[in-house]
């Protein structure tokens, strides 16, 4: 249970994993009061701070807004930070941070992929996707291995960067197989022995019991 003089948050976010599904995941870890709106779009466009989403209101004790933040990243590690999933010293969290760009890198050649007009532009999207992800799941890999094969990419703990892998693993095999089925029977072959066990991991995670399958059950589609 959320103390009692705890804040409690209002995400505003589409109904898909994407951007927003790191933040829920926070916000569940962090074990606080926290609800979900989806404003139809584009006709409340305009009502947010910069036109885009998600957004998080925070909220006082009475349930008035305090604190309004956009942009996902932003978000994420406003409340990592808050809630202890980034650690205090700057070097240890930076080396966290870096797996958001890293992600973001993966899925924005994999987007780039998926909206090639021409056979050739999508060959080379492709090439450039395969050696982003070769790349990205070598270093995750290692990082799971130099902490130990516990199936936590650093420390004994939950953290920021083993949310955001995670969510990275889900948008590739649940969100975009949606739409490129094929893409699992490109991933899973890539996937190591310590890759699995990380997923396996953080969906058994206690503090993530609540809300970590409503968007699917990644171990199940990563078994099959």
């Amino acid at each position: 249970m959320a103390a009692a003089n705890a804040p409690s948050y209002t995400l505003r976010y589409f109904k898909v994993i994407g951007r927003g599904e790191p933040i829920r995941l926070l916000l569940t870890a962090a074990n606080v009061e926290w609800t979900e709106e989806h404003p139809k779009w584009p006709q409340e466009k305009s009502n947010q701070p910069f036109g885009t989403l998600p957004v998080l209101i925070e909220k006082r004790t009475d349930g008035s807004p305090d604190f309004v933040i956009c942009e996902s990243g932003s978000i994420e590690r406003y409340l990592a930070r808050i809630y202890g999933f980034l650690p205090a010293d700057l070097k240890q969290a930076a080396l966290q941070e870096q797996v958001r760009d890293q992600v973001t890198d993966v899925v924005t050649a994999f987007v780039g992929y998926m909206e090639a007009a021409s056979e050739e532009d999508k060959k080379a999207k492709l090439e450039s996707f395969d050696e982003l992800l070769d790349r990205f799941m070598t270093v995750q890999t290692k990082h799971i291995q130099s902490n130990g094969n516990t199936g936590r990419l650093f420390g004994d703990s939950l953290s920021y960067a083993d949310i955001l892998t995670y969510v990275f693993y889900k948008i590739m095999g649940i969100e975009f197989a949606k739409y490129k089925p094929e893409i699992m029977d490109y991933l899973k072959p890539k996937l190591t022995p310590e890759i699995i066990k990380f997923i396996f991991t953080v969906e058994a995670e206690p503090k993530l019991a609540k809300n970590v399958l409503k968007s699917g059950n990644l171990s199940a589609v990563v078994s099959a």
